[in-house]
């Protein structure tokens, strides 16, 4: 959502939100408290981000004092936690991956986060290289014998930028023999393109990412299902490629994170 010299406001009733900034400087009004000067970052290819998580019976006006972009997301919940603001020195930075699947993630609401569903991260791509790779998936819980969770069963939303914004990326999404509609005799294998600000919905199935060569691909995550968690399965196929990396791709983190 963009907004400029205005205000836009909102009532949630039985979900729990988090507004990430993704630009500009906004004050937040609510009934769970207020903050001002949220935000700093020119883009979201230039600094960690500020967010808010915000519990469920909120209502919430924003107010711009720059021009700035905002994600909200929402989700079902039932159980009331304190309302957080997450500051750039709360976000935690892993560098995952090695070689063409190095890839930058920006924790900020991990797992473990006190809320109790969303997960929200975001990750960076630089061109030519893959992340969400080796393929993973999250649409069917399972337990082991003991009861230790082996994958959650998460709904994805993808919102992507690139840098620079003519570029695009493709997502490959698809379902195995252990996915739901699989077993129901609907599985499906599609490639995606997203381009700039585009939105891709993975409810279920494998779902990497590819990020051309020139152009650095940004989306912020968000999850959310059975467990406020990440733990996925992957492809058995492709999950070798982990043993193999040599080094990590040097172009990440791709700003200053001191």
């Amino acid at each position: 959502m963009c907004i400029r010299d205005s205000q836009w406001s909102q009532q949630f009733e039985q979900q729990e939100t988090a507004l990430v900034m993704l630009s500009g400087t906004l004050d937040i009004q609510s009934n769970h408290g207020d903050w001002k000067d949220v935000g700093n970052r020119m883009d979201v290819f230039n600094g960690l981000p500020h967010a808010l998580y915000l519990p469920i019976e909120t209502t919430l006006t924003v107010t711009a004092q720059t021009d700035c972009e905002f994600a909200i997301a929402s989700v079902p919940a039932t159980q009331h936690f304190s309302a957080k603001l997450v500051k750039p020195s709360d976000v935690t930075v892993e560098i995952r991956g090695g070689d063409h699947a190095t890839r930058q993630i920006n924790d900020i609401l991990p797992p473990g986060f006190p809320c109790q569903r969303l997960v929200v991260v975001e990750v960076y791509t630089p061109g030519g290289n893959w992340s969400s790779y080796p393929p993973h998936k999250h649409d069917h819980r399972r337990v082991d014998s003991d009861g230790k969770l082996l994958e959650a069963d998460l709904d994805e939303i993808y919102y992507y930028k690139i840098d620079p914004p003519e570029g695009y990326a493709i997502q490959r999404i698809y379902t195995d023999d252990s996915s739901p509609l699989q077993m129901a005799g609907k599985g499906f294998d599609v490639p995606v393109l997203l381009k700039n600000n585009d939105i891709a919905l993975v409810p279920e199935g494998y779902h990497p990412v590819s990020s051309p060569p020139g152009y650095t691909t940004y989306y912020l995550n968000i999850l959310a299902g059975s467990d406020q968690v990440l733990t996925s399965k992957d492809d058995p196929v492709y999950t070798w490629v982990k043993d193999s990396y040599k080094s990590r791709d040097p172009r990440v983190p791709i700003y200053s994170i001191d």
